[in-house]
């Protein structure tokens, strides 16, 4: 697939021509309160985009939008070309599975089971086999830099282990799209600084396109374009 460097992109990172997202005109209300209008956005794979936002701007919210869990009043998401709209439950659930990695500010790591079972259970709901499961989990959780902690459980570890740990079953299934809601919220600076750099180094060596989605302007800076949810819209550079 071809690449190439976009204007103002950061050193290194190369993009793919094709767009892994395509938000078309979002518009959201909850209530009377509008939370946003006439969004827009593009990301190519291998791009990490951050959006930044107080509390209560709509962000979460946004972020349930493109993954298919919530549904925009108007405007439609496509990953890898298909249309949200156009889908039902079951094709959503499916779509999910096997195109979309989640990273949460609560890490959502099972503590009754082992970190190997944790990372893999993206791929145990696509039904692989055994075998294939447990080496592709032993491989992540190596390329995060715990591949001797796999038969290990969860309260064993500190936030940001628990935090690469949802990095690497995030990426195990190979998805097109990364959606991580306020990542490092729960760390502090020295470990996030951390964590973030894994989580852009293997996005980008996984060639999957990341929304990030933060209140943090330290935590967007591993992004390549940064933007603002505002009722408005996304305001920044080359939003779409």
């Amino acid at each position: 697939m071809s690449q190439t460097r976009r204007d103002g992109e950061k050193d290194g990172a190369l993009h793919s021509e094709v767009k892994v997202l395509e938000v078309r005109r979002l518009a959201k209300s909850i209530g009377e309160r509008q939370l946003f209008a006439d969004l827009s956005l593009g990301l190519r794979s291998g791009e990490l985009v951050a959006i930044l936002g107080e509390s209560g701007v709509g962000k979460s919210t946004l972020l349930n939008i493109l993954a298919g869990l919530d549904d925009a009043d108007e405007g439609d998401v496509l990953i890898e070309g298909t249309g949200l709209g156009a889908l039902g439950e079951v094709a959503r659930t499916r779509l999910r599975r096997e195109r979309i990695g989640f990273v949460f500010q609560a890490f959502h790591i099972l503590p009754y089971l082992t970190l190997r079972q944790n990372v893999a259970l993206p791929l145990a709901l696509l039904s692989a086999d055994a075998p294939s499961i447990n080496a592709r989990a032993d491989a992540m959780l190596g390329a995060v830099g715990l591949g001797d902690r796999g038969l290990r459980y969860a309260r064993d570890l500190s936030g940001g282990e628990l935090q690469r740990v949802a990095i690497a079953r995030a990426l195990v299934h190979k998805p097109a799209l990364i959606l991580a809601d306020e990542p490092t919220g729960n760390l502090d600076t020295e470990t996030a600084a951390g964590v973030l750099k894994l989580f852009a180094e293997a996005v980008r060596e996984g060639g999957a396109g990341a929304v990030i989605v933060t209140h943090s302007a330290e935590t967007a800076k591993v992004a390549d374009r940064v933007l603002t949810l505002t009722r408005a819209g996304l305001r920044g550079s080359d939003a779409a």
